[in-house]
């Protein structure tokens, strides 16, 4: 019995052999920042009430960028782990500095200048985490896990 490929080796399988891992990397990585986007709403939600609208969604940054350094040195740059785990995490978090940047950025703005985000926060956070996304694979593939 043949096994089955992987849903990530099925989706690079058409890209040219060259661009075959790269295409892996950012489907892994798209796959991390998805579940990074729920943790960030999750945070945010869940700090609110204690450090309002942008505390919480500073302090939620932070959080789910380290959890997402964690995973994609685990899985999505697993074989590129060549430095010591808290250099990596350091560099991780101050090359993603200009993701922050945009995806803060745009969370911020949106807060300030619309309703609808102050109502509903997951607007202004998926804002964000779009507007950081390209920047932070970039980035961490070149500079964190290079």
């Amino acid at each position: 019995m043949a096994s089955l490929p992987s849903p990530i080796a099925f989706l690079t399988a058409r890209l040219p052999a060259r661009h075959r891992a790269a295409g892996g990397e950012f489907l892994r990585f798209g796959l991390v920042g998805a579940l990074g986007f729920c943790l960030d709403v999750a945070f945010v939600y869940a700090l609110i009430p204690s450090l309002g609208l942008y505390g919480a969604g500073a302090v939620a940054y932070f959080i789910v960028a380290s959890i997402n350094w964690a995973l994609n040195r685990l899985w999505t740059f697993s074989d590129r782990t060549h430095r010591a785990a808290h250099t990596q995490w350091l560099r991780f978090l101050a090359v993603n500095l200009l993701g922050f940047i945009l995806n803060r950025g745009a969370y911020s703005l949106l807060l300030a200048l619309f309703v609808l985000p102050r109502h509903y926060p997951i607007l202004a956070v998926a804002a964000g985490a779009a507007s950081g996304f390209l920047i932070n694979f970039l980035l961490s593939r070149r500079l964190v896990f290079g």
